[in-house]
């Protein structure tokens, strides 16, 4: 064995020792964990007060919480090392531990101990002279990657274990999984720079492709949570992708960093209820994305708020009641004027409606019971005069008395909804874009034959935004939920000077273990047992603590508008690559989407480097960039050696076999097959897997491929997807790794000329 081999041999098992002591370190903390549960438990019994209770319930949801975390890190617990000038090595890992002496063996990634391992470079080593990266299967240490910044620095035993190169090409060459892996372990400084930014405003990652935007964001939200636990474990952190796909293939990397009070979801399912997927045509998409849909909606609305032509004429029990049309324009016009949603402003109109037919009832019967009715004209005037003088004729209560029951008749009721109808978002948009009558009432400016669309169809992606405002303007009738919130306020105030009270006798305020309001809401709330991520999901007014928006360039301005209701603070992280645009209604720039809401209060990171794709498919994409605008600069990929792409020339029934031949090439890596939309059916058809994002083999449209990765891609009619958008042309060629292969039936589109051709 030669010297070097027997360096490496040291260096591994050296790291493995503690690689395998950090991972006893782990299972005895999980087994506190279990072991205390099981106490806790395993007492349900004994506990005879509510003070007890409350404790048990404390200290079991910290167990579980403290659980979930340890159980969270097993793949890659310990993935660095960094050795600093004064001699004192640190591991960097998933989460802290310490010893049984309470001294710290591994600093959590996100601990401001752990930011030298991200942030130096040989120009700025700071005081590092090496950096380590340890790659684990399972429990074992496979491969070791060193820098070296200071090598007069290092001992000659040092020097003899120095093994491999820069962990992140390591990184690169690795076969695809089917999820998006962490980048913990391989953050480079621009990304740090993302991960670590502030938590107050909007910061703009702009990114081609390849520069590892998403997986940097998503760390960010990880490194929220631990560095502002307080503001966002209550409030949680949203992150919105571009489709379902997207979020599956992501939906790993934060619970493997130890999160999960984290909601994902797409725009078609940021309103509680509806789960939308189906786009709608490029055209379809701008009008609908359009901000002066909101006009339009709020046009709807007003449109729903009704007079009658003539007087308001309701018969019941055979008498016909009267309202004068000028008296219920004004009491229209006063609903309207206090400013609320229009289901609490019904409430105004209804109930003054209902005095108005009372009143007419009352004063009809004062009418029939007149002296003038039963006597001569002369006789009964002749009465009146001796009669005592006349009181009201009926009090407020009997007016309101008369009103209650004229609600309970169907034909009362009938009438007023028609006037002033209870509406829910899904009703008045329904009704709104398949009744030809109401748009060309309430969006006389717009294309309404774009937005027209037969009664009962699909929710779309680009209707769930126009729901959303909707229920913005509709609101609810909510005056028992207002009395509830009063009587809840009042238990929560109780609640939490119980909790206080039990958290200083129990010593836990001390331990700072919990607060008193985690307490007050875990013990005094509705006993639902639900996260902070399911309650959010569940309600569409949630304040989030932090919105992280991913391919943001495809949101439409309504999206946006959507978007913002949810973060008042305005605390956001928007990614994307405005080339990338693939949405008709989506960003042209930065500026003309989030300027409206952050003028002067959003900042721009961008990310240059293309750690993804070779130089050699990079170059033929840039063609394509080139076509789609000649101002844009494509990101610089850091590493050559991937196979010169091709354009082959077959028919569809030829796909599967050269999907077959790239399966060969690669070995164990995965195959994506991006097709236009016009041929995704057949291509589809041809091939095993769909879009199961597990299988070796993933058939997509360039809409459901973005944000995803793939050793190989093979894009199939590319003239097609050119005629979609040359935007989509340069998603659909930067998604591969390693090969990429262009499959055209009859002309090869001129934009792809540089690309080997092969018949």
């Amino acid at each position: 064995m030669s010297i070097r081999q027997d360096g490496v041999t040291e260096a591994i098992r050296t790291e493995q020792e503690r690689v395998t002591m950090l991972y006893g370190r782990l299972d005895a903390a999980r087994r506190r964990a279990e072991q205390a549960l099981r106490e806790v438990f395993g007492s349900g019994g004994a506990v005879a007060n509510v003070q007890g209770r409350v404790e048990r319930e404390v200290a079991a949801a910290e167990q579980a919480r403290r659980l979930s975390r340890l159980s969270g890190v097993e793949r890659g617990l310990c993935f660095g090392r960094i050795d600093d000038q004064e001699g004192v090595t640190t591991y960097i890992g998933r989460i802290g531990l310490r010893d049984e002496e309470h001294e710290s063996v591994l600093i959590d990634w996100r601990a401001a101990a752990a930011r030298p391992f991200y942030v130096a470079t040989p120009g700025e080593p700071g005081a590092l002279v090496r950096r380590r990266h340890l790659h684990l299967k399972e429990r074992t240490v496979v491969g070791l990657d060193d820098e070296v910044f200071d090598l007069e620095r290092m001992s000659d035993g040092d020097r003899r274990t120095l093994v491999g190169e820069a962990a992140l090409m390591a990184a690169l060459r690795r076969g695809r999984t089917g999820r998006m892996g962490d980048v913990v372990a391989t953050i480079q400084t621009e990304q740090d720079r993302v991960i670590r930014s502030g938590l107050q405003g909007a910061l703009v990652v702009q990114g081609g492709p390849g520069t590892g935007k998403t997986v940097a964001a998503l760390h960010r939200a990880a490194y929220l949570l631990y560095a502002h636990r307080d503001t966002l474990e209550r409030r949680g952190v949203l992150v919105v992708g571009p489709n379902s796909m997207f979020l599956r293939y992501i939906e790993q990397v934060l619970p493997a960093l130890g999160e999960t009070q984290v909601v994902m979801a797409t725009v078609g399912e940021l309103f509680p209820g509806v789960r939308a997927e189906a786009a709608d045509p490029p055209a379809a998409a701008v009008v609908k994305g359009d901000v002066r849909m909101a006009g339009v909606v709020a046009a709807a609305v007003r449109d729903r708020q009704r007079v009658p032509d003539g007087d308001l004429v309701i018969e019941v029990d055979g008498t016909p009641l009267r309202v004068a049309h000028d008296r219920c324009a004004s009491i229209r016009d006063r609903a309207r004027a206090v400013r609320l949603p229009h289901n609490m402003a019904r409430k105004l109109m209804v109930t003054e409606l209902l005095r108005e037919l009372a009143r007419d009832l009352l004063d009809g019967l004062e009418e029939s019971l007149a002296l003038e009715n039963f006597l001569p004209a002369e006789d009964a005037a002749a009465l009146e005069r001796e009669l005592p003088a006349a009181q009201e004729p009926y009090t407020e209560q009997d007016l309101a008395y008369e009103a209650e029951r004229l609600w309970s008749f169907p034909e009362v009721r009938a009438a007023l909804e028609e006037l002033w109808p209870n509406l829910t978002p899904q009703r008045l948009i329904g009704e709104l874009l398949s009744s030809p009558q109401r748009l060309a009432s309430a969006a006389p400016g717009l294309d309404r034959e774009l937005l027209l669309r037969p009664a009962g169809a699909p929710w779309t992606v680009g209707d769930v935004p126009l729901l959303d405002e909707a229920a913005e303007l509709l609101g609810e009738d909510d005056a028992a939920a207002r009395a509830a919130a009063r009587q809840a306020e009042l238990e929560r105030a109780e609640a939490l000077l119980y909790a206080r009270e039990v958290l200083v006798s129990t010593g836990l305020e001390e331990r700072e273990l919990m607060d008193a309001s985690a307490l007050a809401d875990r013990h005094g709330g509705d006993g639902d047992g639900l996260t902070t991520a399911d309650r959010a999901a569940a309600d569409r007014t949630w304040a989030y603590g932090h919105v992280i928006v991913d391919e943001a360039q495809e949101l439409s301005p309504m999206a946006w508008r959507m978007v913002m209701r949810r973060v008042p603070a305005l605390s956001l992280t928007v990614v994307g690559d405005v080339a990338q645009t693939g949405s008709a209604a989506g960003a042209r720039s930065w500026g003309e989407m989030l300027d409206p809401y952050l003028a002067g209060r959003w900042r721009e990171e961008r990310l240059l480097v293309n750690y993804r794709t070779p130089v050699e498919i990079m170059e033929v994409a840039a063609d394509v960039l080139h076509a789609v605008d000649p101002a844009l600069r494509p990101p610089e990929s850091v590493r050559r050696g991937g196979a010169r792409p091709l354009a082959v020339r077959a028919g569809l029934d030829e796909v599967a076999a050269l999907v077959e031949r790239e399966r060969g090439e690669i070995g164990e890596g995965r195959v994506g097959v991006v097709a236009s939309d016009a041929v995704h059916a057949a291509v589809a058809a041809l091939l095993p897997g769909g879009d199961d994002l597990d299988a070796p083999v993933v058939v997509l449209t360039v809409t459901r491929s973005k944000g995803l990765e793939f050793d190989s891609v093979v894009v199939v009619d590319p003239a097609g997807i050119l005629a979609q958008s040359a935007r989509d042309l340069y998603v659909a060629m930067t998604r591969a790794t390693r090969r990429l292969t262009v499959v055209y039936e009859d002309v090869l589109p001129e934009v792809l000329g540089r690309m080997k051709s092969t018949l």
